[in-house]
């Protein structure tokens, strides 16, 4: 596709999200929209020993109701950095990928980022680089409401609260190998490092088929 996509900022967003940053050659990433809790924006899913998990990064309430993403600051309550590391190690330290991927998100929960945005960009850049794949990613400079026939608008789609199979059917959640797939089946569109630590460098496979 030679068209660029739009997306919202996401904590080490799911498969679904990154199957747009393979497809499309550019990707506005929205800094203007107004935070809202409980989206991809400050939250993953990953499998764990129980299931489906779910990892919220705590932000610092905003001195008012309607705050832009990019204003945003992480919190340090409760020690989220060590505990979502410790999930992370816990649910993939027997994947086929992680001792050699490890290294390179282990910084992110070691180093001290003011501001949620900034976190996020800096680990999807890592991310589409371990992937090998490199979409123009650049941030939005105004919040549009209007968009041409090659502009393409998932920044509400993508969304933890809503079915990925009839909000965006472009997206087809392609199985692959889970660690803990015996214990609860094929978990469908989790974390991009699900896949990472799970299929290495066939993920980049997985998002070239999960493009409909």
């Amino acid at each position: 596709m030679e068209n660029c996509v739009y997306l919202s900022s996401a904590y080490l967003g799911p498969v679904e999200y990154y199957t747009k940053l393979y497809a499309f050659n550019s990707a506005f990433i929205e800094q203007h929209d107004n935070y809202i809790k409980q989206t991809y924006r400050n939250r993953c899913t990953i499998a764990s020993a129980d299931g489906a998990l779910t990892l919220s990064i705590p932000t610092e309430k905003p001195e008012t109701l309607k705050c832009p993403m990019k204003d945003i600051r992480i919190s340090d309550h409760g020690n989220w950095r060590h505990l979502h590391w410790n999930a992370i190690e816990s649910a993939y330290s027997n994947s086929a990928f992680f001792e050699y991927y490890k290294d390179d998100f282990y910084p992110f929960y070691k180093k001290k980022y003011d501001f949620l945005f900034d976190f996020n960009e800096e680990l999807c850049s890592l991310v589409c680089n371990l992937i090998d794949i490199h979409p123009l990613i650049k941030r939005t400079d105004e919040y549009k409401t209007s968009f041409s026939a090659d502009e393409h608008d998932f920044r509400d789609i993508i969304h933890p609260k809503k079915d990925f199979r009839s909000e965006d059917t472009h997206f087809i959640a392609q199985p692959y190998y889970q660690v803990f797939e015996p214990h609860h089946g094929f978990l469908p569109n989790l974390s991009i490092i699900d896949l990472l630590f799970n299929m290495g460098p066939e993920s980049l496979l997985i998002l070239r088929d999960g493009n409909k």
